[in-house]
């Protein structure tokens, strides 16, 4: 079975998305379309912005979301899912591609996102730090340890996790880590901490949208990051949607529950290749390729 995964923030490049645009007139309309409903030429700035125009969260999360769902669109008939799922962000590229979500209203939900996200985390100094070579257990339980709110935010593959906060008690984690014998416990350069407690705010936004979208049967299972089962009720992908943005990423659990169900070919939609080498980490049996058009 095929499983078609979308990559999250981090994944940006500049040229982002212009041999779409080149090749394909229905990608080029859908590009323009989205500097319509955006407001502003984001395509000029994925294709020759600087790294720090496209680090920017209101045009790094529209832009890899553009990506992925136009290269889904674009490769056509050769576009045949049998489950998805997505990183993060990456996770309403995935309800536009499995038909759960129209490609307007995805857009505009990832762009409030953005924003939302944008305004949590200055008002909160925060950030996030990768962790590896420690058990998710062992992570947990110092996080819990420590004054502040810092939490293990994304369970990428057995061994690294990363972990979301205020920017002391992250600080105070990493030591606490390095002692216990983590490999690395660094701090990422990010704007703020993700999937966590400080987004709450963002998370009540954004919830209020996501309640107006409307959401239909998709055209085949999600495995969420927040449940990590396969979710086909619209009402029930709505709901863990809202929640996504104070909760963990789980994508080593939910890569491993596709698996579960016969999953045996991961194509990754979008730019980077993060996610194939997340994958090679979790499941050694299981192949791991780039979707490419024809």
């Amino acid at each position: 079975m095929k499983a078609y995964v979308f990559p999250g923030q981090g994944a940006q490049f500049t040229g982002m998305g212009k041999d779409l645009y080149d090749s394909s007139p229905k990608a080029k309309e859908m590009f323009e379309r989205a500097n319509d409903i955006l407001g502003f030429d984001i395509t000029k700035i994925m294709f020759e912005g600087t790294s720090d125009e496209l680090k920017e969260t209101k045009v790094t999360q529209p832009a890899i979301f553009l990506h992925s769902t136009i290269l889904a669109e674009v490769m056509g008939d050769a576009f045949k899912p049998d489950m998805v799922a997505g990183h993060s962000l990456g996770e309403i590229s995935a309800l536009v591609a499995n038909r759960t979500i129209a490609f307007d209203d995805g857009l505009k939900l990832v762009y409030k996102r953005a924003l939302a996200m944008q305004k949590a985390c200055e008002s909160t100094p925060s950030t996030m730090a990768a962790v590896l070579g420690l058990e998710d257990s062992t992570v947990e339980a110092i996080c819990a340890d420590q004054d502040g709110i810092v939490v293990a935010a994304n369970y990428n593959c057995p061994g690294q996790l990363v972990i979301s906060g205020e920017i002391d008690a992250v600080g105070r984690a990493c030591e606490a880590l390095t002692e216990a014998g983590a490999r690395r416990a660094l701090v990422l350069p990010v704007g703020g901490a993700f999937h966590s407690p400080l987004m709450e705010p963002a998370r009540e936004e954004l919830a209020a949208a996501i309640k107006e979208t409307v959401f239909t049967a998709p055209a085949c299972p999600i495995y969420q990051n927040v449940s990590t089962f396969a979710v086909t009720d619209p009402k029930e992908i709505q709901e863990n949607l809202i929640f996504q943005l104070t909760a963990p990423v789980k994508w080593t659990q939910s890569i491993q529950n596709m698996i579960a169900d016969g999953a045996t070919e991961f194509i990754e939609v979008g730019p980077g290749n993060v996610l194939q080498g997340l994958m090679r980490k979790i499941d050694r049996n299981v192949t791991a390729s780039k979707a490419e058009i024809s």
